[in-house]
């Protein structure tokens, strides 16, 4: 009965797949407020057009919830394609110019 147990323990423990999301800083944040500015800066970019990436998790999705307006996300998953989320898309890019 135990080793039943101590099965079930182990199977939860299952490492997950951690998910990242690329941020990219793509309008200025010049004319908003300075917590969406420490939002900017809290995420680590430092100028227009820059670039990281984080781990998928609740604190982060919070952060970028609140300026998303400034900012593109694109969601890179384990070897799937990956998702874009705010921006523009690259349709709307090329019909413009």
């Amino acid at each position: 009965m135990a080793d039943k147990q101590v099965k079930k323990k182990a199977k939860g423990r299952r490492k997950k797949k951690e998910t990242k999301l690329r941020i990219k800083w793509v309008k200025s944040s010049i004319g908003y407020s300075q917590r969406q500015k420490a939002t900017i800066k809290s995420l680590g970019l430092r100028r227009l057009g820059d670039t990281v990436e984080w781990k998928d998790d609740p604190v982060t999705r919070g952060m970028i919830d609140k300026v998303r307006h400034l900012v593109e996300v694109e969601e890179l998953g384990t070897g799937d394609l990956a998702t874009v989320y705010g921006g523009e898309d690259e349709a709307t890019r090329v019909a413009s110019h």
